[in-house]
């Protein structure tokens, strides 16, 4: 079973307009348009047999909204998605919303500390974790630089290790391999920390939307040889295959994992063994 555990979609009436705005921020080409059908179509050309959806919350007020659309989504899946919560740490009622998602059957959080412009490491969503780990709630959180907020800090491996110390059970998700382009500090920071990566929007290059706006040095990211030293220093059992959708081509990115010097029960965890555990399905 193979299992994209990083993924976005956004309602019908208003994914055009949110994937044009992100990419033209980003610079960076969408590989889908954005809505449920859209990746489910590039599920099924890839093969991947089921995605985890990652909602943002840009704003405290949007957080139970996003939250019942998530709970419905999962109820009319059948079987093919699974959608997070959102929460954001300016929200008021952060506590009671934490039990409802998960009395809502959501298995846990997605932030963005860039997008929601807090710290990692802040008292605001170390409270948050702390209640996620007593709910049994899974945090995912975005790691190391945006690439739509060149220069901004707000989620670093150093970060991450810092919440893992305050927090120790937590169940930590650093996506985008513990730090979009941060990468060096991950394994000496995070391995042997308990936090689980994944591997969306981390390997070969990425695809820029105007022609030279990146320059070539600026579009390469992981290669096989420094993904496996990272994979290496943490063990097969804390590495999720996930895409990024749509900010990655998924069969691409299965490439990629597929011709890692891995053995067959080792690449099966990372793509899809792990996530079943920590899913609990």
């Amino acid at each position: 079973m193979i299992i994209d555990f990083h993924t976005h979609t956004f309602p019908d009436k208003i994914a055009g307009k949110a994937i044009d705005k992100l990419s033209h921020t980003s610079h960076t080409v969408p590989f889908t348009d954005g809505t449920v059908s859209g990746l489910k179509k590039s599920m099924k050309m890839a093969g991947i047999d089921l995605s985890v959806i990652l909602p943002v919350a840009t704003s405290p007020h949007q957080v139970e909204h996003i939250n019942d659309s998530s709970a419905a989504l999962n109820r009319g899946s059948a079987g093919e998605l699974i959608s997070f919560g959102a929460m954001h740490p300016d929200c008021e009622n952060w506590y009671d919303e934490l039990s409802r998602i998960r009395d809502m059957g959501i298995p846990g959080i997605k932030v963005h500390p860039v997008y929601q412009d807090v710290d990692l490491n802040d008292i605001r969503f170390l409270r948050i974790f702390e209640r996620c780990r007593d709910l049994g709630l899974i945090v995912v959180t975005h790691g190391g630089l945006d690439i739509g907020f060149p220069g901004a800090v707000r989620s670093s491996p150093e970060m991450a290790l810092k919440v893992m110390q305050e927090i120790p059970d937590l169940r930590l998700v650093v996506a985008h391999m513990g730090g979009w382009k941060n990468w060096e500090e991950v394994p000496g920071l995070l391995a042997g920390t308990g936090v689980y990566l994944d591997t969306a929007f981390s390997s070969g290059r990425f695809y820029p939307l105007e022609d030279g706006y990146w320059g070539d040095r600026d579009t390469v990211m992981l290669n096989a040889e420094a993904f496996m030293k990272i994979v290496n220093a943490f063990g097969t059992d804390r590495i999720l295959f996930g895409t990024d959708s749509p900010w990655s081509d998924a069969s691409e990115s299965l490439s990629f994992i597929r011709a890692l010097p891995l053995g067959d029960k080792e690449r099966e965890m990372i793509l899809g063994g792990n996530a079943k555990r920590l899913l609990c399905i």
